[in-house]
């Protein structure tokens, strides 16, 4: 069985009465309901941080579009002249 490191985490109170109602109305523990909001913003901000990575390599490799490019071309969106996107 793996083990698991204890984390202490300071809340407004209105948070744990709402963690808390929500334990009881699941009937799960308050630390499980914690492990799975921090597993899904630990895998957002995994999501975020690799695709910004892979932003500053795409730039870094001069692969970019001027905003002044970008800017013009969404200000033709809706109409017969809008082309095909910059880049």
């Amino acid at each position: 069985m793996p083990s698991n490191d204890t984390l202490s985490v300071r809340v407004d109170p209105k948070k744990a009465r709402a963690i808390d109602k929500l334990a009881r109305a699941t009937d799960r523990p308050r630390s499980w309901h914690l492990e799975q909001a921090l597993d899904a913003y630990l895998e957002a901000q995994a999501w975020q941080v690799e695709r910004v990575q892979e932003g500053l390599a795409e730039l870094g490799a001069g692969k970019s579009v001027a905003h002044e490019d970008v800017a013009a071309w969404l200000s033709r969106w809706g109409t017969s002249d809008e082309g095909e996107p910059p880049g």
